[in-house]
């Protein structure tokens, strides 16, 4: 059953300025294993900006806002098959849980400008 759905759309190039302008925002958006796998690509902004959204619309999928949890308690992670999927921990886990979600499906896109995330909450 579908309990939320989120989408987020992000222009890549707001997040290549962003994080080139601030360096350590990356460490506060990102996990390490997030940043590993984008940065060992030849540009690593159309993933991490895809990421961005895609935390972005979890948000959404459970109806709550920025201040509901800290970036670090929604990963995205890349599962055997190359499929990106939500992993969540800390805040996010417990509202998730509170709001009868047990599990996320994702989608990530990106074109030249923009990177999208489309997600179903059940």
């Amino acid at each position: 059953m579908v309990l939320g759905i989120g989408v987020d759309i992000i222009e890549i190039e707001r997040v290549r300025n962003a994080l080139e302008r601030r360096p350590a925002l990356e460490q506060r958006l990102f996990t390490p294993a997030e940043i590993k796998y984008c940065r060992q690509k030849a540009n690593p902004y159309p993933s991490l900006a895809a990421r961005f959204a895609a935390k972005e619309a979890v948000l959404k999928a459970m109806g709550v806002g920025l201040g509901s949890c800290t970036w670090h308690d929604i990963i995205i992670e890349v599962n055997s098959s190359g499929a990106p999927e939500v992993k969540l921990t800390g805040r996010a886990a417990a509202l998730a849980a509170s709001l009868g979600i047990s599990k996320f499906m994702l989608s990530l896109s990106h074109a030249k400008l923009n990177a999208v995330a489309y997600v179903l909450a059940q």
